[in-house]
């Protein structure tokens, strides 16, 4: 008994699995019968050209969500009526936005987007130039002038002065204190 039970549950797990992988990842296919080809190849440009507003990064012809579906029949009845392609994104635009096309026009909205990646390049192009053309130092604008020369010399016996001074004392008081430390 407890084997029949098992084995029903067994079979019905397996059913509803199954149902449920088909629901989700097979749709239907649609077929779209074309009085020409030159209309079937405008379909299925303007399909990969339209992006779907549900899935953001697929196209309408890969896409299987019901809204591109649904904007696949609606493509096929307006290339049905003899409309033209700038009039069918003319439609979709106007319905969906910007957003709808893969690649956007070109307007006040989107020259950030068409011409920003030239203008950092370029940008990039002028700082390297830039930085490439400084010219290094010469020699002679490394060397110091008469004038600084004589006071680096002052500078440099001033401090060797301080030096032998600060030793003399630094010598004086170390004799002193030993001479001090003999006596006791």
């Amino acid at each position: 008994m407890r084997l029949k039970i098992f084995q029903l549950t067994l079979i019905l797990a397996v059913l509803v699995v199954s149902n449920l992988a088909n629901n989700s990842y097979a749709s239907p296919v649609e077929t779209f019968a074309f009085t020409d080809d030159v209309t079937k190849i405008r379909f299925q440009a303007l399909s990969k050209e339209l992006r779907c507003p549900k899935c953001q990064n697929q196209n309408l012809a890969d896409s299987n969500s019901t809204v591109a579906s649904a904007l696949r029949l609606d493509l096929y009845n307006l290339l049905l009526e003899g409309k033209s392609d700038k009039e069918i994104v003319d439609l979709m635009v106007a319905r969906y936005g910007e957003f709808v096309l893969y690649r956007p026009r070109v307007s006040n909205i989107t020259y950030v987007l068409w011409f920003g990646p030239a203008l950092l390049i370029l940008l990039g192009v002028i700082v390297v130039i830039v930085i490439l053309r400084k010219k290094p130092l010469a020699k002679a604008e490394l060397s110091l002038t008469a004038v600084q020369q004589q006071k680096l010399n002052q500078l440099l016996v001033d401090n060797d002065n301080d030096d032998s001074s600060r030793s003399t004392t630094s010598s004086t008081v170390t004799s002193s204190t030993a001479t001090s430390n003999n006596k006791e």
